[in-house]
């Protein structure tokens, strides 16, 4: 179920895209799609397919929604054309952080979207997304561990940001259970595993109340006292991630 303070943006959203770009269908994934949405912390995953490529006008949609709706600054859109979904390794036009760029349509979304089959317009993700094999997602996960997460470490300045402490431990927490399993939890799910994988505590609670609660330490001597326990956290858990069966 849609909370009801996202559902009228969606709705006008749809209603909006449809009148700018070829839109054959709409879906979500991430925490709308699998149970986990927090309003006004979690992010509005979506993703378009289109028949052509989206123009200007889209990106000029995206900021007239965030003028009139706060809401929408976190309406993240991917739009793939129709004749590229069988190819996970084309980069999509995406509106997302307030910005336009291109990006692809991973491996672990087009599991998402297989999982949650949610439709805002058209036919389902099951009626258009060729399926991901489990050997392309546990191998799309052992590389974005190793090539992006891994090497990210080198660099300190980056942990003071909060939307790196929390996508790294809670990454590492589900790519975990994928590669241990095959199932993809949610985020949720993830506060479950951090402590077996050896989490700082501090760090993981800062994560969940700031994501399910108020935040319950600020300033910066706690920034950087949280930046290096997730460096260090994160340059040891990939390894043994990776190694484990």
């Amino acid at each position: 179920m849609i909370d009801e303070a996202v559902q009228p943006l969606l709705d006008g959203f749809v209603a909006s895209v449809r009148e700018v770009a070829a839109v054959e269908a709409i879906w979500l994934h991430g925490s709308l799609a699998l149970g986990d949405y927090q309003l006004r912390r979690s992010d509005l995953d979506v993703v378009a397919v289109v028949s052509s490529p989206p123009t200007p006008a889209v990106a000029e949609l995206h900021q007239e929604l965030m003028r009139s709706d706060p809401l929408a600054a976190k309406l993240h859109c991917s739009y793939m054309l129709r004749s590229q979904l069988a190819d996970p390794s084309v980069r999509h036009p995406t509106f997302a952080q307030g910005r336009y760029f291109d990006r692809p349509v991973t491996p672990v979304t087009r599991r998402e979207l297989a999982i949650g089959n949610r439709t805002l317009f058209g036919p389902a993700p099951a009626g258009l997304l060729p399926p991901t094999s489990d050997e392309e997602l546990l191998a799309f996960i052992r590389r974005d561990l190793r090539e992006f997460w891994l090497p990210a470490t080198r660099k300190r300045s980056n942990w003071y940001a909060d939307i790196w402490v929390d996508l790294s431990l809670l990454t590492i927490a589900r790519a975990h259970v994928t590669l241990a399993t095959g199932d993809l939890i949610t985020k949720r799910a993830a506060f479950d595993v951090l402590p077996r994988l050896g989490a700082p505590a501090d760090v993981v609670e800062d994560i969940r109340r700031r994501r399910y609660g108020p935040a319950f330490r600020t300033g910066p001597w706690w920034r950087h006292t949280r930046a290096g326990l997730t460096r260090r956290f994160v340059r040891t858990a990939i390894p043994a991630v990776l190694s484990s069966r």
